[in-house]
């Protein structure tokens, strides 16, 4: 808010926050840290409330990742539909902790299971974002082989939002990993064929080329910064904004 109580104005009017399953994890070694959830929660309710619409995918990773267990007595299909069934686990708990925080929430799910939460469909997920909910989209694309990463983008593509916000654990793109060479060196903006040729490894090459052709832009920076989708969200902050 102003110092007149007014909202200030958000550079994105519709977002999709990506958010991965190792983030909701918070200090602990696998499953859901609940005070990191409620963080999270709470920054995306503040974002709602800056005057952005908000959609969330979610990861499965901090429960189950389909890739990491294909091959061990599982065929990748079966594989991919149990991360699947995670990411819902987890979007059930981020959209209680974002109803706690004040804003109500809708979880869908790409795969239906009614009695748990709504299927997702493009035109039910539209109409809650414009009814002031944050919509938590669980399930993927509901097709395996493909990520979460890639599910975001469509989902963003097919709600017509202005841009994918990428949460992850370092504050934009390197040329480098910065955890492994003290020399990388962060970003500031580049194009999705940049992305591709370079072969970062912030999203999958399916997730950037589907992102190039929506003419989508990504941001990416950290979650672990308090505010950090609010900023996202005004257009400020430290990140790295991938566009055409």
């Amino acid at each position: 808010m102003s110092e007149t109580g007014e909202p200030q104005e958000v550079s994105y009017r519709r977002v999709l926050v990506k958010v991965s399953g190792e983030a909701l994890m918070g200090s602990e070694a696998f499953g859901l840290h609940w005070p990191t959830i409620e963080g999270i929660a709470r920054d995306l309710a503040d974002a709602h409330k800056a005057g952005a619409e908000v959609a969330v995918v979610v990861g499965g990773g901090n429960i189950l990742r389909g890739a990491s267990v294909a091959g061990r007595g599982l065929d990748r299909a079966t594989a991919d539909h149990m991360g699947m069934l995670a990411t819902v686990m987890n979007a059930l708990a981020l959209e209680k902790a974002i109803e706690e925080a004040g804003t109500p929430a809708r979880t869908l799910s790409a795969i239906p299971m009614p009695t748990i939460c709504e299927p997702y469909a493009r035109q039910t997920a539209s109409r809650h974002l414009s009814r002031g909910r944050i919509v938590v989209l669980a399930g993927g694309t509901g097709n395996p082989y493909f990520t979460t990463d890639t599910g975001a983008v469509l989902r963003a593509a097919e709600l017509e939002c202005d841009a994918v916000m990428k949460a992850t654990n370092v504050d934009g793109v390197y040329t480098a990993d910065p955890k492994r060479d003290p020399d990388a060196v962060r970003y500031e903006r580049l194009t999705h064929d940049e992305a591709l040729a370079k072969d970062l490894k912030v999203m999958d090459a399916a997730a950037f080329a589907l992102a190039r052709e929506a003419k989508l832009p990504i941001i990416v920076f950290s979650i672990r910064q308090p505010g950090a989708i609010e900023d996202a969200v005004r257009g400020r902050g430290r990140s790295t904004t991938v566009a055409p």
